[in-house]
C-alpha cells in the first residue's frame, strides 16, 4: 500500500462507523451458540446466509448515511478492482464458518475504500468487546492503545500464517496454498493455517504474529487488515512485491524486518 495523506473527516466518521459496527455486532453475538449449527452443506450455507442477512439489516443503512455519496460492494466474496469513488466493503460475519460451528474466531468488519485503497476500517470482536480501528495517516489502534507490528528481522524466528479465502477455489490455488505452507514450514518457525484472514491480520498489526499471505483477491477479507497492518508500520504488497490494492491478485502483509525474506520464499510459488 502506498503512503497517503490523512483521511479528511476521519475522526468523526470513525466514531459513527464504530458505533454502527458495534450495534450490528450485538445481532451476531446473540445468534452465536457454543455448538455447531447445521449438518448438511445446505443447512450450513443457510445458517451462514442467515447470519449475513441479520447483520446487514442493521448495518447497511447507517454506513451509507454516515458517508454521503458512498456506494456498497454487494458481494463479500468478490475480488478485483472497484470502480472509482468511495465504497463500503463489509463482512457482516467475518469468520462466518467458525460462528456456525460454535467457535469464537469471528468478527464484524466495515471498511471504506476510496479508489481501491482502504482509508478507514473498524473490526469488532463481539465476544471479547475488542475493537480494532485505523484511518489513513492516523495509525492503528486496539481500543485505546496504538498498535505496532513486530520488530523481528529473522524469518527463521517468525510466526506466520495463511488460509483459504473462500470455498471452491480452483485446484491450482489450493496447490499453491499447500506449497507455500511447506516452504514456510522450512524457512519460518511456525505456520498457522486458519480462517478468516482478518483475524490473522489483526495479530500482524498488533505484533503478535509476523506475516500473513493469501493467494486470492477477495476484498472483504483483506481490506481491513491491510489498512491496520500498514498503519501499524507493516509492509503490505502483492507477491510480486508491488504495493497492494484491491485490484491485486495476491497479498502479503508482514513486519518490515522479514517482508523481503518472506517475499523471496513466496514469490516463486505465486
Amino acid at each position: 500500500m502506498s503512503t497517503a495523506m490523512p483521511f479528511a473527516a476521519g475522526t468523526t466518521l470513525l466514531s459513527e462507523v464504530t458505533a454502527a459496527v458495534k450495534t450490528a455486532s450485538l445481532t451476531l453475538r446473540d445468534r452465536h451458540t457454543p455448538h455447531a449449527r447445521g449438518v448438511s452443506l445446505d443447512e450450513v450455507v443457510a445458517e451462514i446466509h442467515a447470519n449475513d442477512d441479520a447483520v446487514l439489516d442493521v448495518l447497511r443503512e447507517p454506513l451509507l448515511r454516515a458517508r454521503r455519496g458512498s456506494q456498497w460492494a454487494e458481494d463479500e466474496l468478490a475480488g478485483g478492482a472497484l470502480p472509482s469513488g468511495e465504497w463500503w466493503v463489509v463482512d457482516p460475519a467475518e469468520g462466518n464458518i467458525n460462528h456456525v460451528h460454535g467457535m469464537e474466531d469471528w468478527a464484524v468488519t466495515a471498511t471504506l475504500v476510496r479508489d481501491n485503497q482502504p482509508v478507514l476500517t473498524v473490526v469488532h470482536l463481539p465476544l471479547t468487546g475488542d475493537t480494532y480501528t485505523a484511518v489513513t495517516g492516523g495509525g492503528a489502534r486496539l481500543n485505546d492503545r496504538s498498535l505496532k507490528v513486530s520488530a523481528k528481522t529473522d524469518l527463521g524466528a517468525a510466526l506466520v500464517g495463511t488460509g483459504q479465502a473462500r470455498p471452491g477455489e480452483d485446484e491450482r490455488t489450493f496447490r499453491r496454498i499447500g506449497d507455500s505452507v511447506t516452504a514456510m514450514l522450512i524457512n519460518g518457525l511456525v505456520v498457522r493455517v486458519s480462517v478468516p484472514a482478518t483475524l490473522q491480520l489483526i495479530h500482524v498489526a498488533a505484533g503478535r504474529t509476523d506475516a500473513f499471505w493469501q493467494f486470492s483477491d477477495v476484498r472483504s477479507g483483506l481490506v481491513a487488515g491491510a489498512l491496520l497492518v500498514s498503519e501499524a508500520g507493516g509492509t503490505v504488497t502483492d507477491l510480486a512485491g508491488e504495493p497492494w490494492n484491491t485490484g491485486s491478485r495476491d497479498f502479503l502483509a508482514a513486519a518490515p524486518g522479514i517482508h523481503t525474506a518472506a517475499l523471496k520464499v513466496l514469490s516463486p510459488i505465486a
